[in-house]
């Protein structure tokens, strides 16, 4: 891979997934190494220090940003991946240092900047329009939502909170899919995601009640926010979710990358956190 498909990478193609074994629909050996691995370096990172999660948050920025412009590709909307990368990550260092009226304010001149970009080095044939619009999405759904993880990290209860945020997302997912998986019978949304079921949604609502009763008790907070936590986050989990799919199945795609075996790509593990993040630190700050 050279520096010119890094920057301008070619459409994503569809590549064949691992064997799927048993009912989940996937490679659970390979997808339950590649989870825990992840999971070991996210509670690392979020462990050390604030400085060491927000270098995670910007490396999966970074490579989420790189899959979307992929993507897009298949449709012929080519986003300038460069400025959206400065611009992102600028977005991540207002969060950390400046807050969130800043991170909006760097959204705006990022989106600028992708405008300029385009109109000085656009392609005849491609829709400028469609590229300005992709952009402003690709802005508002990976580096804005992602900045919210790393302002509830600067939060008085810091790791303790964004631990509990992850768990809440990790349980969303586990409920759903193993209420799925046995019970699944009532398709929620068939044309967008034919496997998420209402049963699943009721599992995940389960499981996060319990994860998020035991984690707002650690935190310290009063364990009934737990269940009013789990709500919310259930619910913005499967939009995320929900979100993805209907991206990838407009775009064509299973995955959005295949750089993670069992798993897809890094937007395939970032739907449901994106979604959750900001839900997440609203409920924080009226908490706190």
């Amino acid at each position: 891979m050279n520096l010119s498909t890094i920057i301008n990478p070619p459409p994503t193609q569809n590549k064949q997934p691992l064997p799927a074994s048993g009912r989940a629909g996937r490679n659970l050996p390979a997808a339950i190494g590649v989870g825990v691995t992840l999971g070991a370096v996210a509670l690392a990172a979020i462990l050390v220090s604030a400085h060491t999660f927000m270098a995670l948050v910007c490396l999966l920025v970074v490579v989420a940003l790189w899959e979307l412009a992929g993507a897009f590709a298949r449709k012929d909307v080519r986003i300038p991946l460069i400025p959206l990368w400065v611009g992102g990550l600028g977005m991540l260092v207002c969060a950390r240092h400046l807050g969130l009226g800043a991170t909006l304010a760097a959204l705006c001149m990022t989106l600028l900047a992708c405008v300029v970009w385009r109109l000085l080095d656009h392609v005849e044939g491609s829709t400028l329009l469609n590229e300005i619009i992709a952009s402003g999405f690709v802005l508002a759904y990976v580096p804005l939502l992602g900045a919210c993880a790393v302002l509830v990290r600067d939060m008085p209860l810091g790791a303790r909170a964004v631990i509990v945020f992850v768990l809440l997302t990790v349980a969303n997912d586990l409920g759903g899919w193993a209420a799925g998986v046995l019970m699944g019978k009532h398709p929620m949304a068939p044309t967008v995601s034919p496997k998420k079921s209402w049963e699943g949604f009721a599992g995940s609502i389960g499981l996060s009640m319990i994860v998020g009763a035991i984690g707002f008790a650690w935190l310290g907070v009063g364990w009934w926010w737990g269940p009013v936590a789990a709500v919310l986050t259930t619910i913005a989990a499967t939009v995320g979710d929900l979100t993805e799919s209907l991206l990838k199945r407009d775009l064509g795609l299973k995955d959005m990358s295949n750089l993670l075996p069992g798993h897809g790509g890094v937007m395939d593990r970032l739907d449901s956190l994106l979604m959750v993040a900001p839900v997440f630190y609203v409920l924080m700050e009226v908490m706190l």
